[in-house]
């Protein structure tokens, strides 16, 4: 496998699993031929049903578990089981028994299920240009043409439409997760100041921690019975790492966490960004060794320091001088008309008109007093998407109506600076880590809600 293919297999695997593919309630379906790697007709030969060598009768398939009003396969699960275990195994990644990593891939098909259903409902949806694009995108990241990029996927024994359409629903994902926890998340200046003031008494830089970590979930509302034995399994996972299991494969095997198969490794990651019950349990650890076992609201915890570090330098801070015009979206307003207002004065700002003069005209913020001009923001303190968009600006462009949670707005970019202050440096490291960290967070209890609200009937017992 060539390296720069290794993002390839990090966003299939490690990042988040390949997902169910989208499909109208159905009969269970017949089993898919396995495809040739290159195969001139990946469609006819995902298609084509399997036959039973010894009747020659079509092999009916049969549910794995059913999500809402979705069928998952089991010829899907083993698609995805026989892929995964290949693939990490490669990495060298210990795997469970086999009807534990089975379960395990299941329950993350179930939550990308649930999510991916949740995502057409909201109507976020990726076209074919959208996918096109990204997929360029993605090919050059890992230094290939798209065709070369294609030759590498099939290398590694996916088909190509299969593929797209994993990185169609990953898209989808992100985009869920933006709209409904990170566009909501914020971290106000006195948190921010609260975690500098800490800084400044402790002497030092925050440090950066390898954590990897095992989650044994705790229902809401849990009777004490049901909490024993979410207990009870934490112990058994205790006592199998004391015993010498490697914690990677106690994690594949007992962790419930979406990065259990990947031996619950967090990656590096800023003290801010983690909880606070994992940064304190770190402190009288030395790297290898792991935590007694932590209680939080989501579960049971055990977490592994693989390693510390302090970061050498403060990050610079990119800065950019922003004009906008915002129209807000209240209980009162009509959301089509808005979005056909913001799209008229686009037009108008398109066809020639004064940007300034249109927002101190509609805007409706304080910013209409100074033609739109709302200063200078720093990286990390305004809405991610608001901030993703002027990134992509160059001084002097306009970019196309965008919604946040404050309403529809188009922005112009005036000039970009690098600040000098370290002060301004250690502010805005803070408040990413913060932010990211309550993003993780909302995220996780945001996802196992839809789980809990969903209608799941998981069939692998009767099989």
């Amino acid at each position: 496998m060539t390296v720069p293919f290794r993002f390839l297999i990090c966003l299939l695997v490690a990042l988040t699993f390949p997902l169910v593919s989208r499909a109208e309630p159905s009969p269970p379906l017949p089993t898919a031929l396995p495809v040739t790697a290159g195969a001139s007709e990946p469609k006819a030969a995902e298609d084509a049903p399997s036959v039973d060598e010894d009747t020659h009768h079509p092999i009916v398939d049969s549910i794995a578990a059913i999500v809402n009003d979705h069928i998952i396969t089991r010829s899907e699960l083993d698609e995805r089981v026989t892929m995964i275990t290949s693939q990490l195994s490669r990495q060298g990644v210990q795997l469970p028994d086999h009807a534990i990593l089975v379960r395990q891939i299941l329950d993350k098909m179930i939550m990308d299920e649930v999510q991916l259903q949740y995502a057409r409902d909201a109507g976020i949806k990726v076209d074919d240009t959208q996918l096109d694009q990204a997929m360029v995108r993605l090919a050059e990241q890992n230094k290939f043409t798209l065709p070369q990029f294609r030759a590498e996927v099939e290398k590694e024994g996916l088909t190509w439409s299969k593929f797209r359409e994993e990185i169609r629903n990953e898209i989808i994902l992100s985009q869920v997760r933006e709209r409904e926890v990170e566009n909501r998340v914020f971290v106000t200046e006195n948190e921010v100041n609260n975690e500098l003031n800490k800084e400044k008494v402790q002497g030092n830089q925050p440090e950066e921690l390898d954590i990897a970590h095992i989650l044994i979930t705790v229902p809401e509302n849990a009777l004490p019975s049901a909490i024993a034995e979410r207990q009870k399994k934490a112990l058994e996972a205790m006592s199998q790492i004391d015993n010498g299991m490697p914690f990677s494969q106690a994690a594949a095997a007992y962790s419930e966490a979406p990065d259990a198969l990947s031996g619950g490794d967090l990656g590096w990651r800023p003290s801010t960004r983690l909880p606070a019950l994992f940064v304190d349990a770190s402190h009288g650890l030395q790297p290898g060794q792991h935590s007694d076992i932590l209680r939080s609201p989501n579960g049971f915890h055990i977490i592994q320091l693989i390693n510390r570090r302090t970061p050498n330098a403060i990050p610079n801070v990119a800065q950019y001088h922003v004009r906008q015009i915002l129209l807000k979206v209240t209980p009162d307003t009509n959301p089509k008309e808005v979005q056909a207002k913001i799209g008229t004065l686009y037009a108008r700002i398109q066809g020639g008109e004064d940007f300034s003069k249109l927002a101190t005209l509609n805007s409706e913020d304080d910013s209409h007093n100074r033609g739109g001009d709302i200063g200078w923001i720093s990286e990390g303190t305004t809405f991610p998407q608001f901030e993703k968009i002027v990134k992509s600006l160059k001084p002097g462009e306009i970019s196309q109506p965008f919604e946040t949670p404050m309403g529809w707005h188009i922005v112009k970019l005036e000039e970009v600076r690098q600040a000098t202050d370290s002060e301004d440096g250690k502010k805005m490291a803070i408040r990413q880590g913060l932010r990211a960290r309550k993003a993780d967070e909302a995220y996780e209890d945001w996802v196992r809600q839809l789980r809990d609200q969903a209608f799941v009937d998981i069939r692998l017992d009767d099989h």
